[in-house]
């Protein structure tokens, strides 16, 4: 609370009028700036591969866009969701780049990888790993995480299946982290919803992912420090 000196109050002549004009300035100066500043607005970093870049998609329709317009919806206008998705990205990536990305500060954190080591094949083992490191890393920080799954397709075998799809919710229970089991929930099998590449949402397939993780992200400002 701002305090106004004793002395800026004791005349009423030319000098003492100046100094009470100042000292009423600056109690509206603190009345408005207080507020502000005690509900700072939680800076959300999302770090992921092209699911999260917006990959092929006009700018405002990509993930990061169309998650901050439901929050506003949603009646959390103030949060600022930010964009770290790299096209191509694996998990070894992301945890390479983890302190880049928080560099300007983070309430909390949405980790959004593995897509891409499915695709190239890496070893379950090494994933996790990776992604181990990445939420021990954010745990050390004392920084609230959503940790977003991917499900490895069949023809890699059950047994690769597995070990894959266990990494996330392990992970999600040995840290603490939120879990949202598979990032493209409701896309699979469903061409309309896909661009061309029959890999990346389109807009509308991107909404329905919003739609599905945006519960979870709402528990992660809950848990993100004022």
């Amino acid at each position: 609370m701002l305090t106004i000196p004793r002395r800026l109050w004791g005349s009423y002549g030319p000098r003492g009028a100046w100094r009470k004009r100042i000292a009423c300035l600056a109690i509206l100066l603190a009345a408005a700036l207080g507020p502000a500043a005690a509900a700072a607005a939680p800076r959300i970093v999302a770090i992921g591969d092209s699911l999260t870049a917006g990959y092929g998609l006009p700018q405002g329709e990509g993930f990061v866009p169309q998650l901050d317009a439901w929050l506003a919806a949603q009646g959390q206008p103030e949060a600022e969701v930010v964009n770290m998705g790299v096209s191509g990205d694996t998990t070894a990536g992301g945890r390479a780049r983890l302190e880049w990305a928080l560099a300007d500060g983070a309430d909390a954190v949405i980790i959004a990888l593995g897509g891409n080591d499915l695709l190239r094949g890496i070893e379950p083992a090494a994933s996790r790993a990776n992604l181990d490191a990445m939420l021990s890393a954010l745990d050390a920080r004392g920084l609230p995480v959503l940790l977003v799954g991917m499900q490895a397709p069949l023809n890699y075998g059950p047994d690769y299946k597995a070990e894959f799809d266990a990494i996330f919710h392990d992970l999600a229970a040995t840290h603490g982290a939120i879990l949202h089991p598979f990032f493209l929930e409701g896309l699979v099998g469903q061409p309309g919803l896909l661009q061309d590449d029959g890999l990346h949402p389109n807009a509308a397939g991107v909404a329905r992912m919003v739609e599905a993780i945006g519960p979870r992200v709402l528990e992660l400002i809950g848990r993100a420090a004022p």
